[in-house]
């Protein structure tokens, strides 16, 4: 057996802890490439709708919540609750960005309620990182280099 079930059944697992590295991986690109293409391509469109803010705050939030999945991951915060500040940040981003970027393109004006419900679930995100880190023993950071007991 590769991960012992100890690992395996931790409530923040391998597969998620891979799955929020993707996620915040693919939302920080998305973040470059939606940025860039607000401030070149879309400048014009956006200027004359008066949304350029809109979209600034659209890239802004969902870089942060990127770098959080990221740091969820990288400082080995586990438990349920972290497991929850990952999905609420996936969802949350997802929900509050993307509803600002359809609406900054004159989307719907339906997807205005979208926005904040996408916030309280960032909020709820970084509520959950606070709990989860309050719970958790120690920090390890993956970024740290590891000492050996050998030496």
């Amino acid at each position: 057996m590769l991960l012992d079930d100890k690992i395996y059944n931790r409530p923040l697992a391998m597969n998620n802890q891979k799955n929020f590295v993707l996620l915040g991986a693919v939302f920080a690109l998305l973040t470059v490439v939606l940025g860039a293409f607000g401030a070149h391509a879309l400048e014009a469109p956006l200027e004359a709708r008066g949304s350029v803010e809109t979209w600034k705050t659209a890239v802004d939030y969902q870089m942060w919540h990127a770098l959080a999945l990221l740091l969820l991951v990288a400082l080995r915060i586990d438990g349920r609750a972290a497991k929850v500040a990952g999905y609420c940040f996936c969802i949350g981003v997802t929900l509050f960005s993307g509803s600002l970027y359809w609406l900054a393109l004159d989307g719907p004006r339906w997807l205005g309620p979208i926005t904040p419900i996408g916030g309280l679930l960032l909020i709820s995100g970084w509520i959950a990182l606070i709990v989860a880190t309050c719970k958790t023993q120690k920090l390890h950071s993956t970024l740290a280099p590891r000492v050996s007991a050998d030496k």
